[in-house]
């Protein structure tokens, strides 16, 4: 060493002044005799792993890890608490990475899925505080990026208070990016205790070309300030930061990384590569990367993987470290037959050994879209290799630091290329050639592209240049195919686990009743599951002319795999239908496809017994006929009773009676109005309101004529031997008598509820004319019962018509047993038995 000092003073002295720096320089390259690893493919690989940490990490004995670019990382678990009634609540606190990092992707991966986080308020001192649309409240984040000074999670710190092992008010944690999960108990749970993955925005780092004070630089960043630092996934700046290492903020030393100053760093080569990094092709940066790192890792092997991310190669020129980027140059000079010495050797190789060539080159990269998992590259083999070869020889290079794959993909292409071009040379140059140059400059020489390799001086000051051949072709992108399209994977579902009904399916039907009516009905099938955590399968189904409408309906045995329902339908429409699964334990669910009836519902048929119905009008008549004698009754009954009435058992009852009545036989025509309340048990209470009387005489005739009209307000409520009635009337009566002819118009509504006949709900309108013992009478009686709705129509003829339009036809006319149809559209008909008959056209008038 003291010699090659003393020849590289003696050479700056000669030809740069005697400079101190120059001869340190010279003797620095004579000492190192600087050379390139030029080839890494068939070099091992110690790291097994890149851009992903993929297992939580536990206990103490872990060593210091931070992430450069962006990975996906579980980290390392540094506290379990769980509290609140019935151990309610869980929170643990994992480490992703040391140092300041950027923040989360906003996306988050369990239970086998991807689920995307949605920003909360933040409600402490974390950065972030996310949830999931899924688990929501349920379940939150809350992300720390690790920058000096960043406070305590006060939550956690309150929540712990009471428990044997707290979260300390001092656990600031500064420098450490973590997150602090709590969840919330529910059954979407059930699958146990989810393994989260954070996909981690990695260090913030230092750039020196956005810092100027560094030559070349222009910016506010400074070296040691990490608040100017940013986030970026430029592999050379990866790289130099790697070297700089991350310090620590109290003791200052080196966590990651080699610690080396700035002044051992060969910027100049940074600068270069960091700018290739960055030059756009086919829009997006040439050359990105991921890296996660830890301190037990060795250095030579993390540079490593920094190169091959951008095709590279590592250099240590006159003692200062850099690096190469893959990219062409433009060669500094031309070797000519005068720049190399005759009386010194040369050594000059066309093609490489047939064991360091390779013609089949396969690779991996780090896939996003699989979830952060490896994904194959397209093999590059070229036919007119093999040939040349002689045989197949194959070998892979990996690139799972790299997470694009068309960037992958041109990756695995240079290095191919750069393996083909097998010549190398050692020649002797001259002293304009060999202070002109340094390693990891192109040059030209026998009408070859070079690169130089290797740099020496011999004590003669004789210099030597190690060459290995280039091309400008190598990084020609003009001919490579993009990178492999990754097709997210769907969730991982256990085929035997089903995650809705198969084979659904949707037809129209009718039902049944037991009286033999039909009604249009919705047929839903499914291939039975044969799965007992499947308890029901829920239905959903609309009417396509009323979309918005959504009905429900659920079965409750699935292994029937069929259903059928009447609800909510209606005939002559198209519905439409989907399903999904009610399981115990809960999990995972999909819906079925909505699918659409192939026709229309049915019509709805009931079938009329027409003795029932006569049956039904007569005890309709009956009911609402009677409505003036039973009022008339129920006067006389109170009147009666009086107040000394005693009720049995517990009954409440409410009633409101009105009465005028005028006739010819008397004197006095009287007015009465009566409240009769009676409520509990052997009570009751009678209050005359007003009485008025007025005389009408026929002396001509001596026939007593009468005008009555009464209104009858009633409600009752019994309760006896543990039966319980109800029943409440209105009644509305008008009755003319003159003689033996009587009108009468009734108009009456009734609903109770009795233990023999049920629930029943009833009103009649009822106009009847009778005279000697023949009468006539018009009605229309409706009735709503438990087991059925009706109404009935009692005329001799019965007209449908537009009396507001003038017409002088009504479309429909009954009358002497016979139908009149003026015109008819029928969209369908079910007929058992048909007959026609020819009639003359007869004009139906309207009846005024």
């Amino acid at each position: 060493m003291p010699i090659f000092t003393l020849i590289g003073t003696a050479i700056a002295g000669a030809l740069f002044g005697g400079s101190v720096f120059a001869a340190t320089l010279i003797a620095g390259a004579l000492a190192f005799g600087a050379k390139l690893a030029i080839s890494y493919l068939n070099r091992p690989k110690a790291r097994k792993y890149s851009a992903v940490q993929g297992e939580t990490q536990f206990g103490g004995d872990v060593p210091v890890n931070a992430l450069f670019g962006i990975g996906k990382v579980r980290g390392q678990r540094l506290f379990y608490a769980k509290f609140g009634e019935g151990n309610k609540y869980n929170t643990e606190v994992f480490a992703l990475a040391n140092g300041w990092c950027d923040g989360l992707e906003p996306y988050v991966y369990f239970y086998g899925q991807k689920y995307n986080l949605i920003e909360r308020a933040t409600i402490g001192n974390e950065v972030k505080h996310y949830e999931t649309a899924e688990f929501g409240n349920n379940l939150s984040f809350r992300f720390y990026d690790g920058r000096p000074g960043q406070g305590v999670d006060a939550k956690l710190v309150s929540d712990s208070a009471a428990l044997g092992q707290t979260w300390k008010s001092t656990s600031v944690c500064a420098g450490l990016t973590y997150v602090v999960v709590e969840r919330e108990y529910d059954e979407r749970f059930s699958k146990g205790r989810p393994d989260f993955d954070f996909v981690l925005r990695g260090l913030r780092e230092y750039d020196p070309r956005k810092d100027s004070t560094v030559a070349g630089g222009s910016g506010p960043q400074r070296l040691g300030d990490t608040s100017t630092y940013v986030f970026t996934k430029n592999p050379a700046v990866h790289r130099l930061n790697y070297q700089l290492g991350l310090k620590g903020l109290v003791s200052g030393r080196t966590l990651i990384g080699e610690g080396k100053s700035i002044g051992q760093i060969d910027l100049a080569t940074y600068f270069v590569a960091m700018n290739v990094c960055d030059t756009v092709k086919n829009g997006k940066p040439t050359y990105e990367a991921a890296l996660f790192v830890n301190s037990d890792d060795d250095h030579t092997e993390v540079l490593k993987e920094f190169d091959d991310a951008m095709a590279g190669y590592a250099l240590n020129r006159r003692g200062l470290s850099g690096i190469i980027a893959g990219a062409p140059q433009v060669p500094v000079l031309e070797i000519t037959a005068e720049d190399i010495p005759i009386d010194r050797a040369q050594d000059l190789q066309r093609r490489k050994s047939a064991f360091d060539l390779f013609n089949h080159l396969s690779g991996q990269f780090t896939s996003k879209e699989s979830q952060w998992g490896p994904e194959s590259l397209t093999p590059i083999f070229v036919n007119a290799d093999v040939t040349a070869d002689g045989r197949s020889r194959q070998t892979s290079n990996d690139f799972l630091q790299v997470t694009d794959p068309d960037i992958a993909q041109y990756l695995l292409t240079i290095r191919y290329r750069q393996n083909r071009l097998g010549g190398s040379a050692t020649v002797p140059v001259s002293r304009r050639v060999g202070l002109a140059v340094q390693e990891g400059e192109w040059i030209t020489f026998d009408g070859t592209d070079w690169l130089i390799t290797g740099w020496q001086c011999d004590e003669q000051f004789r210099f030597t240049l190690t060459l290995a051949e280039t091309s400008a072709d190598i990084y020609d992108d003009g001919d490579i195919e993009p990178g492999p399209i990754i097709i997210p994977p769907s969730a991982p579902i256990n085929p035997s686990i089903l995650s809705t009904v198969q084979n659904w399916r949707v037809e129209v039907g009718v039902v049944n009743g037991a009286g033999g009516q039909e009604v249009p009905a919705l047929r839903f099938a499914w291939d039975p599951p044969n799965d007992p955590t499947i308890i029901a399968v829920r239905i959903f189904y609309y009417r396509d002319d009323i979309p918005d409408q959504v009905y429900q309906d659920t079965c409750d045995t699935p292994e029937d795999g069929i259903y059928i329902t009447s609800k909510n339908v209606s005939p002559g429409v198209f519905y439409t239908a989907r399903a999904t699964i009610t399981t115990v334990p809960d999990r995972f669910k999909t819906f079925t496809p909505w699918l659409t009836t192939a026709t229309v519902t049915g019509d709805t048929f009931y079938p009329i017994d027409l003795d029932q119905l006569a049956q039904d009008v007569k005890d309709f008549q009956a009911w609402a006929g009677n409505a003036v004698r039973d009022v008339l009754d129920e006067l006389r009954a109170v009147s009666a009773n009086g107040a000394g009435n005693i009720l049995v058992g517990m009954s409440d009852k409410q009633e409101l009676r009105r009465e005028l009545r005028s006739t010819t036989d008397g004197a006095v025509a009287q007015f009465t109005e009566q409240i009769i309340a009676a409520t509990g048990p052997g009570s009751a209470i009678v209050l005359d309101i007003s009485a008025l009387q007025a005389i009408v005489n026929d002396p001509a005739t001596g026939l007593v004529a009468t005008s009555t009209a009464v209104q009858e307000l009633s409600t009752t409520v019994t309760a006896q031997g543990g039966t319980i009635t109800a029943n409440s009337s209105a009644i509305t009566a008008l009755q003319t008598s003159y003689g033996d002819v009587s009108a009468g118009a009734t108009f009456r509504m009734g609903t109770g509820y009795t233990p023999s006949a049920g629930w029943t709900s009833r009103t009649a309108f009822e106009n009847r004319v009778t005279s000697g013992g023949t009468f006539r009478a018009a009605g229309i009686y409706l009735e709503a019962t438990s087991t059925q709705a009706r109404v009935l129509m009692d005329a001799q003829s019965f007209y449908f018509g537009d009396l507001s339009s003038g017409s002088a036809v009504n479309p429909l006319v009954f009358t002497s047993g016979q139908w009149y149809l003026g015109s008819i559209k029928i969209g369908s008909a079910n007929i058992d038995n048909l007959a026609v008959t020819s009639h003359k056209t007869q004009r139906l008038d309207v009846i005024r």
